[in-house]
This record gives structure tokens, sequence and C-alpha cells, in this order.
């Protein structure tokens, strides 16, 4: 069925609707291709942003629908169903001029650093770029409020995101062009028709429509990281996303972080959200890596050297030096993306010559006219720096279960597998063709794929599937008996149609080889997409070194990707400087403070925090979230006390029994809740019954999701107290002189202001629906909000310590 009409009236209507634009066309078009290009002709003199507004939803519309367009052309008839896609899109980017207009302006950086400014690294720089009440600096340990660029999230996020939203009332999204969704995670065309993926896709899809998202490709179009890093990020932004892998935009030098559901969909809502300026830890690269030793093998020997949880623990890891002249756009992508394994708060390269020219290729002024590119001072400060030798990377393995037991290929003595897999989100482009460049090598030196094992290759988009196809390489991963996937996470969650069964033994280039992360009982190693490919010959884990060394300059000069390193001429970027501060006079800080006390809700339900006592359950070190919150019952499980049954389930079968009987604090070791981003980690322990987390360190955005559900976390680094604190002995909590008592023992800790007031109010929902939109305002001013209200609340209770 075809469209008949001309969809200029419509047009017309939304002009004037959305944007108070009145104009009278006279045309009668029918095609709505040429109706559209008629209403930019009328509107562009006086109205260039709404007519730039059309020329976008025109792009979209003739666009291939491999990059994300419709794939209309004006010489062919246009489906009823396209027709009203065009005037949806021609809704939706007509309103971001409004939500462009109504949001918080980052003010614009200046050219040089002002000679009194503390110095500072680039993260720093970032966030004193984003930092709402700006004095043009910021330095490691002080509260700051922060507006955001962009929030992203995947379907499977999504779903956790929802059940915060709804529960704040429906309150809208501070851009709808500035939130990202991609359907990657368990949406894959083989379950399209089972209940649970027609729900997470019926979820994604009223969203767009919903919020009017302009930025949707649908459903197994990219992994959520891939294009989002390869069209839309851009150097000095400030990305959130719920996602743990949300750091993989670091590699174009922004500040790209995770966090979990309840945090990004506050500040989806709100546009800003807070931090705790952490300290920035620097990784120096010298040398030169070995022919075809990509990002992933870097990584890697980061991991073998330095381990995971150490040295980036709740930090941010800044990648610099003269090694970065080697490491292409899609290197870095791999090295950010596993910064989380790491246990980095987010990686982030050193913007420069090689940011600067893969950002300028992009066709989209405005996904490249707002960078700003910062460097760090030469007299900054580290917590910590740290030099890694390229020249000494090579083809690498981390060995089941842990992303850090790092060896060589060689030492693995050509171990069997049971299947191969090249993808997930690590894997970039550049991974991707040369994994394709060894499998063709292999072929032609008469190389047979053994019958035995599974092999797979799933690309992490559908423009890189364009340029498989385009380059024949496509066609070389069926020949050396891959299936190629459509985009999606595939076996690196394993939860949705590729599932790694129980005692299989994969070799994969995800980026995470955790108990059951492929399939219950399934074993995964980690290497790149070359010793994978390399290895699938004979399913025996295999270096790729010899079929690297057979290809040609010449042929990869031929297939490279977008993200690979450019032969251009070497062009510096244009550095500049955090603004200086407005100057805001004491009688406008006080008339803003009254404003919020004046705009907040009444303080009357503002809870407070009890003393507990309990018995300890004891956990070891690097407790993971996908242990705390098994995957398969993330989007089955309906509330937190059906979370809970599951909780530890396959890794501490007696762990529910024990919270029953009086175990109801845990006492832990080392980066508690590392790995995914899932809230629903959190949300198990609190289905269960856990009143408390004690712990010698918790995972960057775990400790955030403890406070925003409202589960009390504490850390205590005293090695005294874990010698008390066995398992199954008693132990109090005082939460007003915040000491823990074991044995006759006393052991003080230390709760931060947004922890104590978020944990008192049960939570970010709670507090949302308290102060509204100025609920971050409220709980990170030290003299507004909510301070204030619930000091006046608890006056004659426990008191809260600030």
């Amino acid at each position: 069925m075809t469209a008949n009409g001309c969809i200029v009236p419509q047009l017309t209507e939304l002009l004037s609707s959305t944007r108070g634009v009145n104009i009278h066309v006279d045309a009668n078009e029918s095609h709505p291709l040429q109706a559209l290009q008629v209403v930019i002709d009328v509107i562009k003199s006086e109205h260039p942003r709404e007519a730039g507004a059309l020329e976008s939803v025109l792009a979209i519309a003739e666009n291939s629908t491999d990059f994300g367009g419709l794939g209309l052309s004006s010489e062919s008839s246009v489906s009823v169903d396209k027709c009203d896609e065009l005037v949806f899109l021609s809704s939706a980017w007509l309103e971001s001029l409004n939500s462009a207009d109504r949001s918080r302006q980052i003010r614009p950086p200046i050219a040089t650093k002002p000679q009194s400014r503390r110095s500072m690294n680039v993260t720093e720089k970032i966030f004193a770029l984003h930092d709402v009440e700006s004095k043009g600096w910021v330095r490691p340990g002080e509260m700051i409020r922060v507006a955001v660029d962009w929030i992203m999230a995947s379907e499977f996020s999504w779903h956790g995101m929802v059940s915060v939203y709804n529960r704040l009332g429906d309150p809208g999204i501070f851009r709808n062009d500035r939130f990202w969704i991609a359907g990657d995670h368990v949406v894959d065309p083989r379950n399209y028709d089972t209940p649970l993926t027609k729900k997470l896709m019926a979820q994604t899809d009223k969203a767009r429509r919903s919020f009017k998202m302009t930025e949707f490709q649908g459903h197994n179009y990219t992994i959520m990281h891939t294009e989002f890093f390869r069209e839309r990020t851009q150097p000095g932004q400030l990305i959130i996303g719920s996602d743990s892998h949300t750091c993989s935009s670091g590699a174009n030098g922004c500040l790209s972080i995770g966090m979990g559901a309840a945090d990004v969909t506050m500040a989806l809502v709100t546009g800003e959200t807070w931090f705790k300026v952490p300290e920035v830890v620097e990784i120096r690269f010298v040398g030169k890596p070995p022919r075809g030793v990509g990002g992933k093998d870097v990584i890697l020997y980061v991991l073998q050297q330095l381990k995971r949880n150490t040295v980036a623990a709740d930090r941010v890891v800044e990648y610099t030096g003269p090694g970065l002249d080697y490491l292409s756009a899609d290197a870095r992508f791999a090295v950010a993306n596993m910064t989380t394994e790491f246990g980095g708060i987010t990686g982030i390269f050193a913007p420069d010559h090689v940011t600067s020219g893969f950002i300028s290729q992009r066709k989209l002024s405005r996904y490249k006219d707002q960078s700003h590119y910062f460097k760090a001072d030469e007299d900054c400060q580290y917590a910590e720096s740290h030099v890694i030798d390229l020249g000494k990377a090579e083809p690498f393995i981390a060995r089941y279960p842990n992303p850090d037991d790092v060896v060589a290929v060689s030492a693995m003595n050509q171990a069997d597998l049971d299947g191969c897999f090249i993808g997930a989100c690590t894997t970039a482009e550049e991974d991707i063709i040369m994994g394709a460049l060894v499998l063709q090598e292999g072929l032609n030196a008469g190389k047979v794929p053994v019958a035995k094992g599974k092999r797979k290759v799933v690309p992490g988009s559908r423009p890189i599937i364009d340029m498989l196809r385009k380059t024949g390489l496509y066609e070389v991963y069926e020949k050396a008996g891959f299936e190629v996937g459509v985009p999606g996470c595939s076996y690196c969650v394993g939860v949705s149609a590729d599932v790694a069964d129980d005692g299989e033994i994969w070799l994969s280039s995800q980026n995470r080889n955790f108990k059951n992360r492929m399939g219950p009982g399934s074993i995964g190693n980690l290497a790149s997409a070359a010793t994978v490919a390399a290895s699938s010959f004979d399913m025996k884990m295999t270096s790729p070194n010899e079929l690297v060394a057979r290809i040609s300059d010449e042929q990869w000069e031929r297939v490279k990707g977008k993200g690979s390193l450019s032969s251009a001429p070497r062009i510096e970027p244009q550095w500049v400087e955090p603004p200086e501060p407005v100057v805001e006079s004491r009688e406008e800080h006080v008339h803003a403070a009254q404003a919020i006390s004046d705009s907040s809700p009444s303080t009357a339900d503002t809870g407070s925090l009890e003393n507990i006592q309990s018995k300890v359950y004891r956990l070891g070190d690097f407790i993971d979230t996908d242990a705390l919150a098994p995957a398969q019952f993330l989007v089955t499980a309906k509330n937190d006390e059906e979370f809970g049954t599951h909780c530890l389930e396959y890794t501490h079968p007696d762990f529910r029994q024990r919270v029953k009987d009086g175990s109801q604090v845990v006492v832990a070791g080392n980066a508690f809740g590392c790995g995914s981003s899932r809230m629903e980690a959190v949300q198990a322990l609190l289905g269960v019954g856990i009143k408390c987390v004690i712990a010698k360190s918790f995972a960057f955005i775990y400790s955030r999701n403890q406070p925003s559900l409202g589960l009390l976390g504490i850390t205590i680094q005293d090695e005294a107290f874990y010698e008390a604190a066995q398992d199954g002995v008693d132990i109090g909590l005082d939460l007003v002189t915040n000491v823990a008592r074991v044995n006759g023992e006393e052991f003080p800790f230390e709760l931060s202001q947004m922890e104590k007031s978020l944990t008192s109010l049960g939570g970010v929902a709670p507090a949302f629906n308290k102060f509204g939109k100025q609920i971050f305002d409220a709980l990170t001013s030290g003299q507004r909000g909510v301070k204030e209200s619930i000091k006046d609340h608890d006056a004659g209770s426990a008191p809260l310590s600030w």
C-alpha cells in the first residue's frame, strides 16, 4: 500500500504547533520526499534552524537502511507506514530544537589557561567544563553537580530504567536528541516472537515514540557502543550510560561513564548528575606494537602487568604517551572498552591528531562541531603513573575465569576448543577485518576448518557488515566455517539466542570471561579476533603471528576500516581550556537558595537511618554483579523479592537461607560489585533481606547503585576489622556515631553526605518525588535544600552526619 495525498499540511501544522512558525505553502506535491523539500525551500531563508531540522529528516529518509536510514527515493513510491514515519521524524527533529533551547548550555571553553588556575589533567578539565557551578577548575575529592551531553542505554538496561522512570511519575527527558538506545543484548531475529523479546522491543519502541527520539535505528542495527563511538561521541563530552562498557567512547577523548539504571534515569530526566571528582591514574604508552597486535592485546597486556581492581580501582584511567601514535581509534576503543575489566571508573585517551582525524571524517557537522580538545597540563598531578611498553605486547589469552590471568598464546599448548566467537562490543571494525584477513591467509595456505566445534562472528553494526560484503570479507568468514550473525551481544552475555553449553570451552574476542558469562557452566577464554581466527581452523588455541605475517600491506590498505590509522597528514587539534567562572553576587546566591527551598516539596516524609544488629555473612574479593543477579533473571523477575530468590544462587547456594536465619550484614573484600552495571544486583540483595554491605572497596557503578536504591554500603579498610568480623559472628552498626562493633571492638567508618541523604530518603526515586528536578542541586549544595530539610525533620531523633 502506498501513501496518497500531500504531507505538506501535516508539516506546516507541525511547524506552527512545535515552533510557532506559520507559513503558507501553495503546493500539491504528492510524493513525500518532494513535499518535504518544498517546505524546506520555503522556510530556509527566514527559519534556518527549522529548515536544518527538516533537512536532517530528508537525509535520514534517503539514506540506506544499512546506515540508519529509511532507504526512500523520490523515484519510487512510499508506503503509508513510511510516510507516517517521515511525519514522526519531522515532529521529533523540530521538537529537538525546543529541547536544545531549554536545556542547560555548557559555557564555551577559552583559548588559554589563566595563569592562576590549578593545573589539571584531561579528565579534570572535562569535569570542570561540565560543572554547573564551575570555578574553572576541579580537584579530586570535591563533590560537583555536572551537566551531561548524552544518555545511552540498551533495550536490556532500558527495561530497568523504565521501572525507575515510572516511579518518578513520567517527568519527561532533558533532551529528545541526546538519548541513544540500541536493541542489542537480548533481541535477536530468532527471538523476535518470544514474549520476553516482544516486551523489550515494545518498551524501546514506546520510548522512541513517547520521547520523540531522534536517535534510534531500530533493533540489531548496532551494539550500543559501536556506532555511538563511530558516529556520535566527541572529545570533551560527558556521557552517562546504563552499561558498564559505556567507557568505550573514552577512545574519542570524552568522559563516558557507566552507571546503574537509577542513576542514568535521573540524568536522563534532569540532564544532570553528581560526582565526587575521582583520582586519575595515568597509563603512559611508549614503544610501537608488533604488526598485527591491536587494542585487545594491548589491554590484555595492561591487565597482565597491573592486574584488575588495583591501580585503576575507583579511578579514571587516562591513557597518554608517545605510543598513542601507533594506536588507531579502533585500537583505543578496545582498550577503553576493557577499562571496566581493569577496574576503572572509565578510560579516556588524551585526544590528539588521531582523534581529530577520526572525528573530522564524519559527514554531519552536528557530530563533530561540538568537540573540545583538552590536553593535560605539563605539571598536572596523577594519583599514579605507569609505563606500558607497547613493543612488548603480543597475542595473549586471558584464561577463564579472570580477565587478568593473561598469558602468551604459546603458553596454552594448543588447548582444545569447542567454540570460537568473534564479536561483542570490544571487537571493533579493525579487529573484524584482521580476523577475516587471518582466515583468508589460512585458507590460501590450504588450511581446512575441522568439522568439530562452533564458529560465529557477529560484527558490531550493519555499516560494518556492509563493509564486509563490499570487500569480500563476509564471504571469507563463511568459507572458514563461521556463521555471520546480526549485530548484537550474542555469546558475550549468553542470555539470548546464542548460549554456550555446560562444559564447553570457548575462545572469544569478547571482554569478560566470568563464570557462567557465556552460558551456565561454560568456560570462556579471551583473545583478539586475530587469535580466535587462527585458532578456529583446528579448534586449538593458536597464535596468529604466522598468518599475520602473510598479510600484505597493500591488502591491509585496501580493506582497512574507518577507525584504522590514517595515512593523511598529521594535523594537531585546536586546544582549549575550561571557561572562567561566572561571578555570582551574594544576593543572587541567597535568592537561588531560597527559590530551591520554596520549590521543594514538604520535608515531612524524610526518613532516617536506623542502627543495625545482625550476624555476618562473609564473602571474598571480586564478587561480581553477574553472580549477585544472574543474567537470565534480569528481565523476568518482577520485584526485589524475586531477584532475591536468585542472589548468589550459582556461587553461594547457602546464602539465601543464611540471610533468613539472621545474617543480614555482608562483609566482603575488594571490588565488591565488579562487572556489569546491573542495578538488579542491589535489588537482589535488598530482596533477600540484606541490610548493609561492608567491603574493603566497591566497584564504582555498584557503589553508586547502593545509595540510589536505598541499600547501606560501608567501606572499611582496617584489616583488624576483617579478622574480627568472621562468618557468623554478631555485628552492630551505630549509624549515629559511625562505628561498627564486633567482639567488643569498635571500628569507625565514614559515609558521605550523598550516601546518607539518598539512603535515608530510600533512594533516588523517593528523593526525586521530594525535590523534583532540583534533586541534584538539593543533594550536592552545601547550604541548600536537603541538608537543612533533613536536619529540620530529624531534630530530636538520631541526627545524620554530614
